[in-house]
């Protein structure tokens, strides 16, 4: 929850083979998300028992770069629909340089790359009218396939992360919360993020039922956090109920689950009677998922980058 002050044009152009448009395919993925929502699905909260992959953040088995924003969605849907096993991806090209194979009869899982550039018309334009050209967006599709679609892989690209030690303390999760340096504060019955005061509060863990929802209620809250006009500079001016604040707690209920994924904790929705508004931000906008998904990927890799950088930091210093 945020607490504000007061209260507690694509390009119509051809995304890969099939020659559709990156206009539908906005619209595409974006109908595929609201159907899920309205079956009472959420597409980041994904029932993980039915799943045979290890909790993480998928990634491309090649380069171990981890995909973002909207893939995350698309190739978690893909991994619990099919079972996968594992979170790892490959394009075609990739199997076959790693000296493997996609099995024949696979059908891979269509992920999107965005991207702008500047048309011709628009560059003569600006050059008769002695302005700046204006980049306009657009998608490209990719086909990825799963390592379980693949043979003769190495070993390793199977592996599983390890599972997390069964205590309701987790070291990790105190470790990120910690080194945010955010102001954490303790008490009370509710939790939320003032941008006023940059103050974030929660309940202590105890009071909650299953003491792991502290975790992802924090998270949940630094999500908010991150959009502070001196970090990632979010609009967080929406007061309850607005569009603005449905977008914003999209933006959050996303980051929390990215890392939960990332340090092993399932992750769960908080507020499910806020589908309703998502519900109603996607419907208008066949462009919100995306930029709530990306806002999230920014404030997840924003959190867990501070991590890494303490992390660094103590390795140079004891190498110094």
């Amino acid at each position: 929850m945020r607490a504000n002050n007061k209260h507690s044009g694509s390009r119509e152009a051809g995304a890969g083979k099939g020659g559709r448009s990156g206009a539908s395919l906005y619209q595409e993925i974006t109908d595929r998300i609201v159907a899920e929502l309205e079956r009472g699905t959420v597409p980041w909260v994904k029932p993980w028992g039915r799943a045979k992959a290890a909790l993480g953040l998928p990634r491309n088995a090649a380069t171990q770069r981890r995909y973002s924003g909207i893939n995350i969605l698309i190739l978690w849907g893909a991994v619990i629909e099919r079972s996968y096993p594992s979170q790892n991806w490959l394009t075609f090209r990739q199997a076959l340089a790693l000296g493997g194979n996609v099995r024949k009869g696979e059908r891979g899982t269509t992920i999107v790359h965005a991207d702008r550039f500047i048309p011709k018309d628009e560059k003569e334009r600006a050059k008769a009218d002695g302005d700046e050209p204006q980049a306009v967006p657009f998608l490209k599709r990719f086909t990825v396939f799963n390592v379980a679609q693949c043979d003769n892989l190495p070993d390793d690209l199977h592996a599983a992360a390890e599972p997390l030690p069964a205590r309701e303390i987790v070291p990790q999760a105190e470790q990120l919360i910690r080194r945010s340096g955010a102001d954490f504060r303790i008490g009370g019955d509710r939790a939320f993020y003032m941008p006023g005061s940059d103050t974030i509060q929660v309940p202590p863990q105890p009071a909650f039922f299953h003491q792991i929802d502290y975790y992802r209620t924090c998270f949940h809250e630094l999500g908010h956090w991150t959009g502070y006009p001196t970090r990632l500079a979010r609009d967080l001016s929406g007061s309850f109920g607005s569009r603005t604040y449905a977008r914003e707690e999209l933006v959050a209920e996303m980051a929390a689950a990215f890392i939960c994924s990332s340090l092993g904790i399932e992750p769960t929705v908080r507020h499910s009677d806020y589908i309703g508004s998502w519900l109603t931000v996607l419907r208008e906008d066949d462009r919100a998922i995306f930029r709530a998904a990306s806002h999230a990927s920014k404030a997840a890799d924003f959190l867990l980058g501070l991590n890494a950088d303490v992390e660094r930091e103590a390795h140079a210093e004891i190498a110094a």
